[in-house]
């Protein structure tokens, strides 16, 4: 679908079609497409063509991506031939549960579905590291979900040693080269889902350290938040640097034009959500879907069919 129909889409579900315009020249400014990569060089605050002041015009512009959101997900499942994977990535507190809940409330559950994955569990670990995201692969005609993904294996389990070793691998395979290995095994991973109908887009929620802090403290400070928030939250803070050299890596070595990878602001969560509403708009606009011919194709067959129900 041309992008010129996906913003006549847009604004006829109300959207502003020169703000709808300038977000998508915006966001593509945070797709990956070459390495190596630098962090620093992405703006934890941009909002891209808006200020806070235009905060009412972001939520408008949201409800009318959701919406066709909502429309192509029915023309997914109807043509069956397309699977869609969305890998959520980010800092703790960097704000993945919330955008899920924005971005993807208007989607039919019964297919699409969000899994999250936390410390891996004993049968977990006596498998290969890409196993139990592959258990969790959407189907065709169906979007999935990943928040936090097989990516964990080359960032968290890179910076804390005793997450590798709780691997049980044998010592000659995990020398120098396992991560630059296990980027390859990822990357080759993905070519495998993609050219098997599997469209992939990889979102990393980039939060400043600062912006992490006052959201940390947010949730010590409110009772009702207070099981946002993980002793380890601190631990994995005091290892910023190593985690910020973990994502360049895998961001560098893992963004492909089949599985592209888009760093996208994440100090101002109204603009995060919009920004990544956008991409998987564009993202599944490209899959062209349209729905398919009924079963009944004659007009006369159809017009039948309805006179009978109607006079039964």
């Amino acid at each position: 679908m041309a992008r010129d129909s996906v913003l006549a889409d847009l604004g006829a579900k109300g959207a502003d079609g020169g703000a709808a315009h300038e977000l998508t020249e915006a966001v593509r400014r945070y797709r990956i497409d070459r390495a190596p990569v630098c962090l620093a060089d992405h703006d934890p605050a941009d909002t891209g063509p808006f200020t806070t002041r235009d905060r009412g015009l972001a939520r408008a512009l949201l409800r009318a991506h959701t919406a066709w959101l909502t429309d192509r997900q029915r023309a997914l499942a109807a043509q069956g031939q397309w699977a869609v994977l969305v890998v959520l990535q980010g800092r703790d507190a960097a704000g993945k549960d919330s955008l899920i809940r924005h971005v993807m409330s208007g989607l039919n559950p019964q297919s699409c579905d969000v899994t999250s994955f936390g410390v891996p569990n004993e049968e977990e670990l006596r498998h290969d590291f890409l196993w139990r995201c592959q258990r969790h692969l959407p189907a065709q005609g169906t979007v999935g979900v990943f928040n936090r993904s097989h990516y964990e294996e080359v960032l968290v389990v890179r910076v804390r040693p005793d997450l590798l070793r709780a691997q049980r691998l044998h010592p000659s395979l995990v020398g120098p080269g396992v991560w630059d290995q296990r980027l390859r095994d990822i990357a080759a991973f993905e070519d495998y889902l993609s050219r098997n109908g599997t469209a992939i887009v990889k979102i990393f929620l980039n939060v400043s350290k600062e912006e992490q802090k006052e959201r940390f403290l947010g949730r010590l400070r409110n009772p009702a938040k207070h099981f946002k928030f993980s002793p380890s939250d601190i631990r994995d803070r005091e290892h910023w640097d190593a985690y910020t050299e973990a994502y360049e890596a895998a961001l560098g070595a893992t963004s492909t034009p089949e599985a592209p990878w888009y760093v996208v602001p994440a100090d101002r969560k109204w603009f995060a959500r919009l920004a990544v509403a956008s991409i998987l708009v564009h993202t599944i606009a490209e899959l062209d879907l349209e729905h398919p011919a009924p079963l009944l194709a004659d007009p006369e067959e159809l017009q039948a069919a309805r006179a009978a129900l109607e006079d039964a």
